[in-house]
This record gives C-alpha cells, structure tokens and sequence, in this order.
C-alpha cells in the first residue's frame, strides 16, 4: 500500500509542476520571458530548485511513517519540511531570481506537502481525526480554490496576510507535535502539549483568515480576466 501512495505522490508532483510550467513558461506576445531567450527562463533556478527538493521529501516522509512505522524520523523531517518554508522565497529574493512560475509553484507545493502529510498522519492514527478534518476542509474550501482559479481561470495573484503565513506556521509544526508525541521518543509529552498548544491557535487563525481572502478572491480574479 505504500508504495501505491508514494507512486501516486510523485505522479501527482510531475503532474503540478507540468501544469504549472504549461502555464508560465510559453513566450508572452511572442517574447521571451526574459533577456534569456529561452522558454523555460525562470524556471530552471535555484529557489525552484529548493522547492522541488522539499517536495520530494514528501514520499520519503509517507515512507517513514507509514512504512516503517518511525513516527520519530517522520516528525523530525515534517518539521524540517516546515522549518525551511522560508528559505525558497529567500533566496529568491535576495539573489534576484524571482520568477512567475516561482510565485505558483512554491505555494502549490506547499498546499501539497501540507495536504497528504495530514492524510498520511490521518492514517497513522498520531493525530485527532477531527482537527485533521477541520484543516483539510479549510484546505478544500479555500486552497483548491484558489489553485483551480489561478491555473484554469487566469486569476491573479495576490498576496498571503501576515495572519495567514502565521496560520500555516503554526499548523506545520503542531502536526510533527502530534507525530513525536505518539512516538517511543523522549519528552514525547512535550511535543504532545506543544502541538495542542499551537494547534488550536493555527486552525483558528486558519478559518479567520480563510474568510477574510475572499475579496481579494474576487478582485485578483476580475483582475485576471481583465488582462486577458
């Protein structure tokens, strides 16, 4: 069964990136995207590069905790996973190699690895059904949305609130929480507490924020089409 989900995540990571590129990586009003000439400028970069990395950890994760049951390793990594979120977009801007498919496939892979590591630690069992619940039907309402919008629908982008950023910062280390604290580790009772500290908050802040986009849902989306 593992390896039917892990085969099934990297199809699903070949399939993001592809339709991520057919939309950014064609010349615009028969220009190339930049000063490179080259269809794929943009792409091929270093941050892209740090976020498909952190996206093919994801099947080593599944591995790890539904293959060999080491709840430990599994958390470490998600955790490691959430910790260096931040780095990709760093590195974007600060080295100037910030790029449209960038801006795209950095958050999708994001919403991806943040949605079968849940599914994942749903089927472990290491954390409560109905929290896990909770976010993915806040995922579905709001970042599937927001993904078939932009990709099928030409909506443009529009920036995450600093209570968002928080909202996924919180959630991503309050589920390695509740993997450590199901695991034979030491202290597993602090990162049991941790994570029912931080849990809340992210899900709560997560729903708040999720009905505070909807505006700019609509006005990036009439945007879109207006520069259709």
């Amino acid at each position: 069964m593992v390896a039917s989900i892990v085969a099934s995540i990297v199809a699903t990571i070949g399939a993001t990136i592809g339709a991520i590129a057919s939309r950014y990586s064609p010349p615009v009003d028969g220009k190339p995207d930049d000063s490179t000439g080259s269809p794929w400028s943009g792409i091929a970069t270093v941050p892209n590069f740090i976020t498909l990395v952190r996206l093919c950890c994801l099947p080593i994760f599944l591995w790890l905790l539904l293959g060999r049951d080491d709840r430990a390793a599994a958390a470490w990594l998600l955790g490691g996973l959430g910790a260096t979120d931040w780095v990709d977009g760093w590195v974007a801007r600060r080295f100037d190699q910030v790029s449209e498919f960038g801006k795209m496939f950095d958050p999708t892979a994001d919403r991806l690895l943040f949605l079968v590591a849940i599914v994942a630690i749903m089927i472990d069992g290491s954390a409560p059904i109905w929290f896990c619940v909770l976010v993915l039907l806040r995922e579905a309402l709001f970042g599937a949305t927001v993904a078939v919008l932009t990709l099928f629908f030409g909506m443009a982008r529009f920036d995450v609130t600093r209570l968002g950023k928080w909202a996924t910062f919180l959630l991503m280390f309050a589920f390695p929480g509740f993997v450590m604290g199901e695991s034979t580790m030491f202290f597993d009772e602090f990162f049991t507490v941790s994570a029912w500290i931080l849990g809340p908050i992210g899900l709560t802040l997560s729903w708040y924020t999720a009905f505070g986009y909807v505006p700019d849902i609509r006005r990036s989306l009439a945007r879109g089409r207006d520069g259709d």
